[in-house]
């Protein structure tokens, strides 16, 4: 069977629905667009943590405090399910780490923004995790199985966050006028990067239709952020609190909410390095990896002296 075949082949199953495992053969760009996508949903997991982090000690009561946490660590969990589900792209854990360290790997430019109260907390939960649901629910459907596998689980825990986010709101909107006036600040800070979550302009997206062609994406960013927004203007109205957009309006004919101009620039230049916790974000991370380097190497010292036990037990048998 020629290259010609094999790739036909690979193309029919991914037509079918049928998805790819570890040991089948697929493309090389593949294997690299789904290291580059996992990666970087892993690493914007990992630094997701930074941000809530912030806000363990100043969680306004016991309740409060050990949703917090139970959240971060969930968000743990998925860089970890996703660090794995990359490795079994052949992608090296150790590598990765340090890619993004060095700032050539990205992730969520969310994350480099500012939680100045806890009603960014309810905010985070509510918009960011929200954009989240959208954007990975159709990933349970992604081509390659140990990704899709990983990303149901994901998509539960998820879905949990931004119900707690929304709670967290809508407590504030309830509140005192200066609980709900945190609550439109948090609103009127985190709408816009939310709606950058999605990632470019489909007529300037460099992956979206190649992914789509490979069922690794099943819609556009653009068609993602629509839903999104269609599912936040109503939510926003329950709560009582505007949408920081005066283009917001129904489409009776689109059936869909119009809303107004993303600034593009601001998203490039997070992007770049150059947003508001950008160093901040990278410091943190670097200090964790470089503090932890004892614990990986008592690991690794454990998990070489259990092996030679074994080892040396099994030539005595």
């Amino acid at each position: 069977m020629n290259v010609i075949d094999i790739e036909t082949g690979f193309q029919e199953k991914i037509d079918k629905d049928i998805r790819i495992e570890p040991r089948d053969w697929m493309p090389d760009n593949y294997r690299q667009t789904l290291i580059r996508q996992i990666g970087q949903h892993a690493h914007s997991e990992i630094v997701g943590m930074l941000p809530e982090g912030n806000w363990i000690t100043r969680a306004p009561s016991l309740k409060r405090k050990v949703a917090l946490l139970a959240k971060i660590q969930d968000e743990a969990g998925h860089g970890l399910y996703l660090y794995s589900a990359a490795e079994t792209l052949g992608a090296d854990r150790d590598q990765m780490y340090e890619e993004l360290h060095t700032g050539k790997a990205k992730y969520s430019s969310i994350f480099n923004y500012p939680t100045l109260t806890w009603a960014d907390m309810g905010a985070v939960g509510w918009l960011v995790d929200g954009a989240a649901i959208q954007n990975q629910i159709p990933l349970c459907r992604c081509s390659y199985g140990p990704y899709g596998r990983a990303m149901v689980r994901i998509c539960k825990e998820e879905s949990f966050h931004q119900r707690q986010g929304y709670e967290i709101m809508l407590v504030l909107c309830q509140g005192t006028p200066v609980q709900k006036a945190m609550a439109q600040d948090a609103l009127n800070r985190f709408w816009w990067p939310s709606l950058m979550m999605f990632g470019p302009p489909d007529d300037v997206s460099t992956h979206t239709a190649q992914s789509k062609r490979w069922g690794i994406k099943r819609f556009t960013n653009d068609e993602l952020r629509q839903r999104f927004v269609d599912m936040i203007v109503p939510q926003a109205a329950h709560l009582g609190i505007t949408i920081p957009d005066p283009d917001i309006k129904w489409n009776e004919e689109r059936q869909h909410y119009d809303y107004g101009q993303i600034n593009w620039d601001e998203f490039w230049q997070v992007v770049k390095g150059n947003g508001p916790c950008n160093k901040e974000r990278m410091e943190a991370r670097v200090k964790a990896w470089e503090d932890g380097a004892w614990v990986r190497e008592a690991a690794t010292a454990y998990a070489s002296k259990h092996t030679n036990v074994s080892n040396q037990k099994s030539q005595a048998v």
